[in-house]
């Protein structure tokens, strides 16, 4: 698992509601692709945070791996659009932020395993 922090603070949502939108968000970032590396963003390490306000706005911050991917102005997009389409999600914000910036160290297992990098 990657550094992202996906826990709301203090909420009024009831935790087992939280919990099955944390794994609905994880689910969904998993489906977003950095195009030039066949890792999806959150095993790669760019998801740094996920905040749900408790009317289920949802606020994420990611980085790129490098700040200048060709992607850069549409993977925020990709982001959103897929947060999105989960049932219930008010609203959805990306941020691109590249403090700290981004190094193969961030990545999980799983995306080490899936580039060799073992």
């Amino acid at each position: 698992m990657t550094d992202a922090s996906l826990t709301p603070t203090a909420s009024a949502l009831p935790q087992a509601e939280l919990d099955r939108l944390t794994d609905q968000l994880i689910e969904r970032l998993k489906t977003v692709f950095d195009p030039e590396i066949p890792v999806d963003i959150y095993e790669l390490g760019l998801i740094y945070k996920v905040d749900v306000s408790d009317e289920k706005d949802v606020a994420i911050d990611m980085t790129l791996t490098a700040p200048g991917c060709p992607v850069a102005g549409e993977m925020p997009g990709w982001v959103k659009d897929a947060v999105m389409t989960l049932e219930g999600v008010k609203s959805c914000t990306v941020d691109l932020v590249f403090e700290p910036p981004w190094d193969p160290s961030r990545m999980s297992d799983e995306a080490k395993l899936q580039l060799n990098m073992f």
